[in-house]
């Protein structure tokens, strides 16, 4: 199985670790790669970012289609350009939000969000309303952290320990689901902490549960409904 992970920024700075992460959760004989964009933006932290990226990760989605992979990960908690990379490969595609979120509600009632910045709250709770989420979502808490700040692994869970504690402890929260795929290899650690302080609630990391989505939805052999995913009319486009 080939999966394809695009990171939707551009710059190779952070392309290793992407793709170390994603293999940690993939099986054996899943064989990830990981690509940045040639255009775009260095995070996606708003709508204008994540505008900026859309052609660029298109373009990525187009060249996996070429390359006949598996399936597709736009490896951010936006979904950034997800739908419309679904009309162009026929192989299942996925961002960090949907299977994130669809994961948490099979664990418990109400859904807690600790994410990065209060600019992508919009952003989320525009998601939430397109999946039809908003009777389980519970919270969105920020840790007031730019994605490009969290390699500071110790203030990063220390943010999360305090957010996710609190949404928990004020019945906001059975789920904790990690709002940005840039929180690397802290999940475990988060929910550690939490069963310490007397909390046993599930964290959900978005990495995760893309990889492993990725690789249910190919052993059962499902790829984007066209009647929900048209192929896009024949035109002349430039982007």
């Amino acid at each position: 199985m080939h999966i394809r992970v695009i990171l939707p920024v551009i710059g190779d700075a952070l392309v290793d670790h992407v793709r170390a992460e994603a293999q940690s959760w993939a099986s054996p004989g899943t064989t990830i790669d990981t690509v940045s964009l040639e255009r775009g933006t260095a995070s996606i932290e708003s709508e204008y970012d994540e505008a900026l990226a859309g052609p660029g990760i298109l373009e990525r989605v187009e060249q996996a289609a070429a390359d006949g992979v598996d399936g597709v990960f736009v490896t951010c908690f936006g979904d950034p350009g997800v739908h419309a990379a679904r009309e162009i490969i026929d192989a299942p595609v996925v961002g960090g939000f949907e299977p994130a979120m669809l994961m948490a509600l099979s664990l418990g009632e109400k859904v807690g969000i600790v994410t990065v910045l209060p600019n992508v709250l919009p952003m989320l709770r525009s998601l939430t309303r397109r999946y039809a989420l908003e009777d389980r979502l519970g919270t969105i808490r920020v840790i007031d952290l730019p994605v490009l700040a969290l390699d500071d692994h110790d203030l990063l869970v220390e943010r999360l320990v305090g957010q996710a504690s609190d949404a928990v402890a004020t019945g906001e929260a059975d789920v904790i689901v990690l709002g940005c795929t840039g929180m690397l290899g802290v999940a475990a650690e988060l929910q550690r902490r939490l069963t310490d302080k007397g909390m046993a609630v599930p964290v959900v990391d978005p990495t995760g549960a893309a990889i492993t989505w990725l690789e249910s939805s190919v052993r059962l052999g499902v790829t984007p409904s066209r009647t929900t995913y048209m192929r896009p009319p024949a035109k002349e486009r430039s982007a």
